[in-house]
């Protein structure tokens, strides 16, 4: 007899979520923030990036490493743009402040650019699009941390990135299209997760500190220590490292602050844009544009047979449907590592129930 998996109601993993940040010290309006976006990413299946990163976020307010209380600070703006100092606030929560901006800005000028210098980490990038592509608008998230660097240049041996993420999402009739890529070869949780499970990666994404090529994550703790690859791998990396100096000239270069600065702790520096399609060729024509590129790919012959083209974002929607209907199914782990906090600040463990 096989084990069950047990499944959450979306509903109750928020108000779990929620309840233990405001029992770290987080007031109600950020932890509801910070919680939306953590169980987002669960639901899209982004299991590196929902509440697996709970913990570390308690740990960080628990700390003062994350601040909790007020608001971010303005370094300068126009019309359409806006410099922000994170002040080392909840990265989630900033994100969705910065897109309340930016679409103001976007809805009068066209387009509205938000940057934040010294935010904390934002989570999942993928997680905050919908509630903009509801409103017609394109959305432009980006982020890098200074703080650390797991990526080489191109090359190179030796770290210099983050793996400098970089999400777009496009509205349509239907679902968003929503691209939410690594300028790397993969993660710094998903090799985290992995090493801790003895695990290896589905290619050769990593080289170890003697420049070979490697599956295993393990390469990254070692001495000499390894990196992971530009997206590309050894083949086209020069790509991929084209992207990632392009995300870290729209975040740190354009925030005034990054790799040249002394480092502040595990955070992010963030770059948003907004684009109103009113603005330009009109939202009907947009959306009528994108909505053939949509049919397009979807009409494309499959190259194996069985797995129709998708769209990117359109499996993560899917599943977010199915875990909305039928309970969140999290990474094994995540649960026993909340249930010390959850005891400590006494907030009930969510109910859970269980797949047949």
């Amino acid at each position: 007899m096989t084990q069950s998996t047990p499944r959450y109601a979306a509903a109750d993993l928020l108000a779990f979520a929620r309840a233990l940040l405001v029992g770290a010290g987080m007031p109600e309006e950020k932890a509801q923030g910070v919680a939306e976006i953590l169980v987002e990413g669960d639901l899209l299946g982004h299991t590196t990036h929902g509440l697996q990163l709970l913990p570390s976020y308690l740990r960080e307010v628990e700390s003062g490493s994350m601040r909790v209380v007020g608001g971010p600070e303005v370094i300068a703006e126009t019309a359409a743009t806006l410099t922000w100092h994170g002040r080392r606030l909840p990265g989630p929560w900033l994100v969705l402040q910065a897109m309340e901006a930016a679409a103001a800005k976007a809805r009068e000028c066209g387009t509205g650019t938000v940057v934040i210098r010294q935010s904390h980490h934002i989570a999942c990038l993928a997680a905050f699009h919908r509630r903009a592509t509801e409103q017609g608008l394109m959305m432009i998230l980006a982020s890098s941390d200074a703080n650390s660097a797991s990526v080489a240049p191109f090359g190179g041996l030796d770290a210099v990135f983050t793996p400098n993420p970089i999400s777009i999402g496009i509205p349509t009739s239907g679902d968003p299209i929503v691209t939410d890529i690594s300028t790397s070869a993969t993660t710094n949780g998903l090799t985290k997760r992995l090493h801790e499970e003895r695990g290896r990666l589905p290619a050769a994404w990593v080289i170890d500190g003697h420049g070979r090529p490697s599956d295993d994550p393990a390469v990254l703790f070692q001495e000499p220590k390894g990196t992971i690859l530009p997206l590309g791998g050894l083949d086209s990396g020069h790509k991929g490292y084209g992207l990632t100096l392009t995300v870290e000239a729209l975040t740190g270069g354009l925030a005034g602050f990054g790799r040249a600065d002394p480092k502040q702790g595990w955070g992010a520096t963030v770059f948003l844009q907004i684009l109103d399609p009113q603005a330009f060729g009109g939202r009907a024509d947009f959306v009528r544009q994108m909505d053939e590129v949509a049919r397009q790919c979807h009409a494309s012959r499959p190259a194996r047979a069985g797995e129709p083209v998708r769209l990117p974002g359109e499996k993560g929607f899917a599943t977010a449907r199915q875990q909305q209907a039928e309970g969140v199914t999290l990474h094994a782990g995540i649960m026993e590592a909340l249930l010390p906090w959850a005891e400590k600040l006494k907030v009930g463990m969510p109910p859970a129930g269980a797949s047949g």
